[in-house]
């Protein structure tokens, strides 16, 4: 990430489908409660996000696909939105799986990845979607989600992996009431490690599809950029960048600090 992020190397598909489906090494955190800071204009209602406890949670205010069947180290094509007149059915029974984040530390590799599911339409289709999450390891927390609270919502989970075992990090739905413009910024700094204790290296954010540029500040005053990738572009997932994820209505981004310092804060630094 810029000059100080680590190497990536290459995972294959297959090491890494294992690893996403092996919910039994995956470590459940619960709804962590959080304070939002709004800066700026329209408020963007905060629902809740999974994270650890020690995380760090800033919502901002507004101030005015690169989608991969596994999760390859290397990179993918970001894919204009189509503009045929048919829309297939969405998939409710599969969540479309995108890449956010790749690289290698100590030795070992690590990503960060997020599912999207489709809204059903139906409580027959919520359950047997919330059926299919379970399986897939993308249950909600807590357990006290029934069928009707899916109907007409795309629920997302965002997992970490420090290597070793993998974690879902936060998780939330999508109604169509939620929208995001301009500087908008909702973002969770957790430590890098499954671990849920030391310093929050790791950001993870989300921003709407006018921002063009996000930049991470870190404790010892140095910065990490993440710039939107070009449509029709290449774009390895070792490089911090503003990504689109299949099936969700907002971008993404993710900056690791470097070694010895942690998360300070961020910002949406251009917009178009």
């Amino acid at each position: 990430m810029n000059a100080d992020r680590e190497t990536n190397h290459d995972m294959t598909n297959g090491d890494i489908a294992s690893m996403l489906a092996g919910a039994t090494d995956e470590v459940e955190i619960g709804i962590a409660p959080y304070e939002a800071v709004i800066r700026g204009g329209r408020r963007r209602k905060a629902r809740r996000w999974a994270v650890a406890a020690a995380t760090a949670l800033v919502l901002a205010g507004s101030s005015a696909t690169l989608a991969v069947a596994g999760l390859p180290g290397g990179g993918g094509t970001v894919v204009p939105a189509a503009t045929g007149s048919a829309t297939p059915a969405p998939d409710l029974f599969t969540p479309a799986r995108t890449t956010l984040a790749t690289g290698t530390e100590n030795g070992k590799e690590w990503w960060v990845a997020i599912d999207v599911w489709a809204a059903p339409r139906t409580e027959a289709q919520a359950a047997g979607q919330l059926e299919a999450m379970g399986e897939y390891g993308d249950a909600p927390a807590g357990g006290g989600t029934k069928a009707s609270d899916l109907i007409g919502k795309s629920s997302y989970v965002v997992y970490f992996s420090d290597g070793d075992k993998r974690r879902k990090t936060f998780e939330d739905v999508f109604t169509k009431d939620d929208t995001m413009s301009g500087t908008d910024l909702q973002t969770a700094s957790i430590p890098f490690a499954v671990d849920p204790d030391g310093p929050q290296r790791l950001v993870i954010g989300q921003v709407s599809k006018e921002a063009q540029q996000v930049t991470c500040t870190w404790k010892d005053g140095t910065t990490t950029k993440a710039d939107r990738a070009p449509a029709n572009t290449e774009i390895a997932t070792d490089q911090p960048t503003i990504r689109p994820a299949e099936g969700s209505q907002v971008d993404w981004f993710v900056c690791l600090a470097p070694k010895g310092t942690e998360y300070k804060s961020v910002e949406v630094s251009a917009v178009r």
